[in-house]
Order: structure tokens, then C-alpha cells, then sequence
């Protein structure tokens, strides 16, 4: 390999690993060392850590008698939302500290809830009305969907940058004498 090619690649590696995002956990350490408002927090550009599968079935099944039989039409229809790892959401609302409605959609009525969840370190993960052994229900614009219980632990990320800024002041102490 030439030089320059190496040279390049390394310029390249280095311009893309500095560009790139530092995503980390939003927790409620964060947010309590913080302390920030409900209009600041609606500035932070939120990422989720998982996918999350939300499922509604709907049934419209109906029936018909003809010549004495019943003939049953089952017209069901399964509604599917994906959100994938890494989408970016927003803040729609708090409803109450500590919990967020976060939007990943255009559609602001369309969010989920997350909440600190100390088993897993204080963490803002996904909430559900309620949490069976296998699935979670979820209310996502007006539906109920359901989501696996692998979703509890999707969690809100946030991208920190950490800047230092650091005063020094200096003092030299003269000295004291006795006085005698």
C-alpha cells in the first residue's frame, strides 16, 4: 500500500470517528444532575437503543345464512409498526416527571412512554399500561397494540458531547513575619 493511500485512509477514519455520534443512555442521573425544563428537554434530539415491534390485530369477521348453512367470512387484518434502532424522536409532552410521551413519527399523537426503570440502571425505558410475561400493551396514537416483552428494555439515548471548560486562578502567598 502506497503512503498516500494510507495517509488518506487514516485522514478519512479519523474525520468520520470525530464526526460520528457519542449516543448514550438518558437516565435519570442525567436528568436529575441537569435538572432541565420540560422546553429544554424538548430540544434534545432523542435516539431509541432497540427495536421496538408494536402488533394490533382487528378482526371484522361477520356471517351469512344461505340455504340453510352458515357461511362465515373472516376478513382479519393485523396492523404492524416497526421502530427501528437509532431512529431519532422528540419530546411531545411530560405527563408527569419522570415520564416522557417521545414521538419517532411525524404524527405528534403518535408516541410512546418512557420512564426510568431502576433495574436496569435508572435507564428512560419503554412503558406499557401493563406488562404480562410475554407482551406489554401499548397505546400508540388511539389504538392498542401489543409489543414483546424484549421491548421493555428499549431505552431513550441521547447524544452527549462533553465540553470542558475550565477556569484557573492562581494565587502566591507573600508570606507572614513576626512582629517583634
Amino acid at each position: 500500500m502506497n503512503k498516500s493511500l494510507l495517509l488518506s485512509s487514516i485522514v478519512i477514519l479519523f474525520t468520520l470517528t470525530s464526526c460520528s455520534k457519542k449516543l448514550t443512555y438518558f437516565s435519570n442521573n442525567l436528568y436529575s444532575d441537569f435538572n432541565w425544563s420540560e422546553e429544554e428537554l424538548k430540544k434534545i434530539q432523542f435516539y431509541l437503543s432497540e427495536d421496538i415491534k408494536l402488533v394490533r390485530a382487528a378482526n371484522s369477521g361477520s356471517s351469512t345464512i344461505e340455504d340453510g348453512k352458515i357461511k362465515i367470512n373472516d376478513n382479519s387484518k393485523v396492523d404492524e409498526i416497526y421502530i427501528k434502532k437509532g431512529t431519532p424522536g422528540i419530546l411531545v409532552f411530560s405527563p408527569k416527571e419522570n415520564r416522557f410521551a417521545v414521538s419517532f413519527d411525524k404524527d405528534s399523537k403518535k408516541y410512546l412512554m418512557f420512564g426510568p426503570n431502576e433495574k436496569a440502571n435508572g435507564r428512560y425505558v419503554l412503558m406499557a399500561k401493563d406488562w404480562k410475561k410475554s407482551e406489554g400493551v401499548i397505546t400508540y396514537g388511539k389504538e392498542k397494540y401489543y409489543t414483546s416483552s424484549k421491548s421493555a428494555y428499549a431505552a431513550l439515548m441521547v447524544d452527549v458531547k462533553k465540553a470542558s471548560r475550565s477556569i484557573k486562578r492562581t494565587d502566591t502567598a507573600s508570606g507572614r513575619k513576626v512582629r517583634g
